[in-house]
């Protein structure tokens, strides 16, 4: 029956951390993100975006949270797939500084081929203009 109790008492926090939101503040994190409620042992934080609770206790003036098992493990997934993000987007960065300052032959066909479309219309309007002018003007010979 004793061990029951420290339970009972974590059970009474989740009751009170769900029940009373006035009495609840933010701790670190994400402004709000973060809430505690007090309890007979210690404190209750409450993951507002994950939902995940932890116990905390007042050691020497600083506020101890310990992850449970499964948190640590979840945790411990996470930095796992960030390194192997970053792992990646470092060979990806460092295969990409290592191709050489040269385009492809694609590369040079299209920019050609948008600069003699620029070009032809270009010219094709400074005829329209000269057209123009020499329709203004009467010849002069």
């Amino acid at each position: 029956m004793v061990l029951r109790i420290p339970t009972l008492a974590a059970l009474a926090g989740v009751t009170a951390v769900l029940v009373m939101p006035s009495a609840v503040f933010a701790q670190e994190g994400s402004q709000n993100r973060f809430q505690l409620e007090k309890t007979e042992s210690g404190f209750v934080r409450l993951d507002t975006q994950s939902g995940a609770l932890t116990l905390c206790r007042d050691e020497g003036g600083q506020l101890a949270c310990r992850m449970a098992a499964d948190e640590r493990a979840a945790y411990e997934k996470e930095l796992e797939l960030l390194e192997k993000r970053v792992t990646a987007l470092e060979s990806r960065q460092s295969t990409a500084a290592a191709k050489p300052g040269l385009p492809s032959e694609d590369e040079i066909e299209t920019t050609l081929s948008i600069m003699e479309r620029f070009m032809r219309r270009f010219f094709g309007l400074v005829e329209e203009f000269r057209q123009e002018e020499r329709q203004a003007s009467p010849d002069r010979t």
